[in-house]
């Protein structure tokens, strides 16, 4: 079936050789263009995108929100479908999408909810699903936004909902979660410092148990076995780390200026 609205898929990586084919393949036959917008990859990610057809742009790593609007400026099409490398739509999306898309639609953007693999298991709780983002919406409607991590899309315009989710193929184990904490809370910290934040007794006392207690419990993360149990105790450990290195930063007193993104 044809769309009467053509799409262009962006996609940021750096050192993503293992799994952006299977981003790039779940694409196929969906959207008119994929836009790569790679940080100067150290491995094969850019043999990798330009393999399975997608048009390249290699640039220094600025930040996500950057990278993602130079890649959606250089979108042909008037509809974006914005994935990340260890993303997937899932062939219920795709029927979806095919489905509302024989006709413009009615709206500026559709939120997709997200559904993680993780440990072995489909995470349905612990606060990780369905984490609805808008994804798919009309390229002068939007605008991403954020400073060091969290990107976070400006939007305007009438959103609806699609239930078909994108399968987010997050840590592919525990070390490596824990090593994307250490980066993250790394970024966290210094975006913390440079909207001059202080770390006070209870973020370190508090917060971090209050953040495992609303994973596990009011989250209903002891649904997801295991896989919940440790999402939980490296969420509050995630808020301790992040504190924790705030209050070393105030005490070397670095000099950190914001990110112009």
């Amino acid at each position: 079936m044809l769309l009467a609205v053509d799409i262009s898929a962006v996609i940021i990586t750096y050192n993503e050789e293992e799994r952006l084919a299977g981003a790039l393949g779940s694409l196929k036959g969906l959207v008119k263009e994929v836009i790569v917008v790679d940080g100067r990859s150290q491995d094969s990610t850019v043999k990798v995108a330009r393999k399975h057809g997608a048009r390249v742009f290699e640039r220094d790593w600025t930040s996500y929100s950057d990278q993602k609007n130079f890649g959606n400026q250089k979108a042909s099409c008037p509809w974006i479908l914005s994935l990340d490398s260890d993303e997937r739509v899932s062939p219920d999306l795709r029927a979806e999408i095919k489905a509302l898309l024989p006709v413009d639609p009615d709206c500026d953007g559709f939120s997709i909810p997200r559904l993680v693999h993780y440990l072995g298991r489909w995470i349905r709780h612990s606060g990780w699903y369905p984490d609805r983002r808008i994804r798919l919406f009309r390229k002068d409607k939007a605008r991403w936004e954020g400073a060091y991590i969290h990107e976070k899309l400006a939007f305007e315009g009438r959103v609806q909902k699609l239930n078909g989710p994108i399968h987010h193929f997050t840590y592919r184990s525990i070390a490596e979660h824990v090593a994307r904490l250490n980066t993250f809370s790394d970024l966290g910290a210094k975006k913390l410092y440079a909207g001059r934040k202080k770390c006070r007794r209870y973020h370190l006392l508090f917060l971090p148990g209050a953040r495992f207690f609303r994973t596990y419990f009011l989250k209903c993360g002891f649904l997801d076995g295991f896989a919940g149990l440790v999402i939980a105790v490296l969420n509050g450990t995630a808020i301790f780390l992040r504190y924790a290195k705030l209050r070393a930063i105030w005490k070397k007193g670095e000099r950190i200026e914001p990110f112009p993104y």
